[in-house]
């Protein structure tokens, strides 16, 4: 583990801390048009349901700690057991304390931790092993915006109307 004690984040951990602020707002708003009744629902047979793709999406960020205080991820060892909401709500809670966890640990993280090695594997496969900072850009934040991206269409799917993500929604009035 290489965290700072540091009252202030370094320069990488304050970029990524507007980029987390701003990515959280546009996906919190995406989770919160997710009904539960709809948890089950999924557009193709190899596609995640409807709850597991907005469950995936609420706890990437949560992955900043993994990323940022250990050096390693092996799935041979890790507990990957999915979070099952029963409600929007809990969806909603469980979203809102790995981003609040994740602004924590990055306000902690010293830009040289940006720099180290993360490796992900299964026990003896090696997947990939990058910097940290290149870890937090894919497999975190882009990774993000890739499966919001299909929970927006999950949306469209179910005639919910798709909020603003990156400009004016035309479910929203604003184009």
């Amino acid at each position: 583990m290489s965290t700072s004690t540091a009252t202030s984040p370094g320069r990488l951990a304050s970029a990524f801390l507007a980029e987390l602020e701003n990515e959280a707002k546009v996906t919190r708003n995406c989770l919160e048009r997710v009904p539960a009744e709809k948890f089950d629902w999924k557009p193709h047979e190899k596609s995640m349901t409807f709850g597991r793709l907005a469950v995936h999406c609420a706890e990437m960020f949560g992955w900043t700690k993994e990323t940022l205080t250990q050096d390693v991820l092996d799935f041979a060892t890790a507990d990957m057991t999915p979070f099952e909401p029963k409600s929007t709500e809990e969806l909603l809670a469980f979203f809102d304390d790995h981003v609040a966890k994740a602004k924590i640990i990055l306000g902690e993280t010293a830009d040289e931790t940006f720099m180290t090695d993360w490796t992900m594997r299964n026990g003896e496969q090696v997947y990939f092993t990058f910097p940290k900072v290149a870890v937090m850009r894919t497999f975190v934040m882009n990774h993000i915006v890739h499966h919001r991206g299909q929970l927006s269409v999950y949306l469209r799917l179910n005639d919910i109307p798709v909020p603003s993500i990156y400009g004016p929604s035309a479910d929203e009035g604003q184009m």
